[in-house]
């Protein structure tokens, strides 16, 4: 008896807390405001979880659609037609302007076709190895030349540190080495002989060489 007793004591707490929850959000959807919608947040939020989760829509609003057909080309009268001025041809391009500057890619594939047109041509010379370079490219020589000096720089110096290549290199004047040390080449070794040769004999006789009063 008391066990039924207490579960019905808890069984309407339950719902007194349940009611009292229940009057408290509809209370707060009354009064909370709808931002001049006509629905509160609660109502907006529900109606939108539903129109999410409609997979075919409002079949309403599909039924007023109208679909216009796409209307036809404009075209103009044949007597109009043949009034009509030629287009412009493209001037981006040596073919119709002389004066348009050749690229690199284009000088490049001319002169490839160029050197396989003569590839059995022992007279024929590339205008890369004679002359000076067009449009800017240089000939071989300029090139080897360039390359000599590129290299001659990067062993002596940058061209904008002419002291060191790297800031981490010691300057130019540590790393260089006077000329009569290199033509230097220190003492003979026959000399070298009969100064240890003498050196030994005075040393077995306790005196030294240096010191003649002993």
């Amino acid at each position: 008896m008391k066990t039924m007793q207490g579960n019905a004591q808890g069984l309407g707490m339950f719902r007194t807390v349940v009611g009292i929850t229940t009057i408290g959000v509809l209370l707060g959807a009354c009064t909370s405001p709808t931002y001049g919608t006509g629905k509160t947040a609660a109502e907006q939020l529900v109606d939108d979880l539903g129109n999410a989760t409609s997979i075919t829509g409002n079949d309403q609003e599909k039924r007023n659609l109208k679909y216009s057909p796409r209307p036809g080309l404009v075209v103009p009268a044949q007597a109009r037609a043949e009034q009509l001025a030629t287009p412009q041809q493209n001037m981006a391009s040596r073919e119709n302007n002389p004066q348009w500057v050749e690229s690199p890619e284009e000088t490049r594939e001319r002169l490839r076709e160029e050197a396989d047109a003569n590839k059995n041509n022992p007279h024929y010379r590339s205008p890369l190895l004679a002359g000076n370079g067009t449009a800017g490219q240089m000939t071989e020589t300029q090139k080897w030349e360039a390359f000599r000096k590129a290299k001659a720089e990067a062993q002596g110096g940058s061209v904008v540190n002419a002291q060191r290549r790297f800031l981490t290199d010691p300057p130019a004047e540590y790393r260089s080495v006077p000329q009569d040390q290199l033509t230097d080449l220190g003492e003979p070794e026959l000399k070298k002989e009969k100064r240890r040769k003498k050196e030994a004999a005075v040393a077995n006789t306790g005196k030294s060489w240096w010191n003649p009063f002993q």
